[in-house]
């Protein structure tokens, strides 16, 4: 009985809740004000619709760092981003071993390649009696080399294979590396003729000016980007031996007997 009269008591109070609503329906029409068409509309909505955006509470916006993530970049370009501060500045080297423009008499034609193994440079030839020197590391003894090579190809992060007689020396080596900032070729590499030797970049900034190669000639990232840029495929490259310090070689093919790579 008693739960009779409590469903009796909650419908009067329904009843007299939605005549209450009915009349003040009535009484803004009556007055000239606009009325929502369904009362409940007006008070429920706003619960369905959820929280709108105001000037005092803007709508959410999700962190600038997530709107403007940058689109997502291959291997090689993201090791190139990682390279940037080697390529865009030269190693902390000794001054004599730094890129520069010098004073360098030679009969060699503008535009040619001579490495000088036995002071460690190489040089760019300009003309006019002028080249750019660069530091080098070059090969250690019993692995230097010397001849007239042209360049057959050129890369940018090369990758490394290491050959199979490089491995029997040095078993650890991987089998295979990736270009990149890791990689001991560096950013650059130009490769001579049909030898297995290289003019390319390094991972080791500091053996520049030693001898450490197993015959390749390696300049700093910086150093072998702009060298890169200026020469083509074909260009003459002249290797001076360690004997004979300054002696130019003469000025034909000749590759080493025994071609080896670093």
């Amino acid at each position: 009985m008693s739960n009779i009269k409590k469903t009796l008591r909650l419908a009067t109070a329904a009843a007299a809740f939605i005549v209450a609503l009915g009349s003040t329906t009535a009484s803004a029409q009556t007055l000239g004000f606009a009325s929502p068409a369904n009362p409940l509309e007006a008070i429920f909505a706003p619960l369905l619709r959820g929280p709108q955006a105001t000037e005092e509470s803007p709508a959410y916006l999700p962190p600038k760092s997530l709107i403007e993530q940058p689109a997502a970049r291959s291997g090689r370009e993201a090791a190139e981003d990682a390279s940037q501060e080697d390529l865009g500045q030269s190693a902390d080297l000794p001054a004599n071993l730094r890129r520069q423009v010098v004073d360098y008499p030679t009969q060699e034609p503008a535009g040619t390649v001579v490495i000088d193994t036995p002071h460690t440079y190489l040089y760019y030839v300009l003309g006019g009696g002028r080249a750019i020197r660069y530091g080098i590391g070059i090969g250690r003894e019993g692995f230097t080399w010397s001849g007239v090579e042209a360049i057959a190809r050129k890369a940018e992060w090369p990758d490394w294979t290491p050959p199979t007689e490089m491995i029997a020396r040095q078993p650890y080596l991987p089998r295979f590396m990736a270009g990149g900032p890791s990689n001991p070729l560096g950013a650059r590499a130009m490769y001579l003729g049909n030898t297995l030797y290289r003019i390319h970049g390094t991972n080791a900034p500091d053996t520049i000016g030693k001898r450490v190669s197993s015959g390749c000639i390696r300049l700093t990232n910086a150093d072998v980007a702009d060298l890169y840029s200026r020469v083509n495929v074909g260009t003459r490259v002249v290797v001076l031996p360690m004997s004979g310090r300054g002696r130019m070689v003469q000025a034909q093919p000749s590759a080493p007997s025994a071609p080896r790579v670093n």
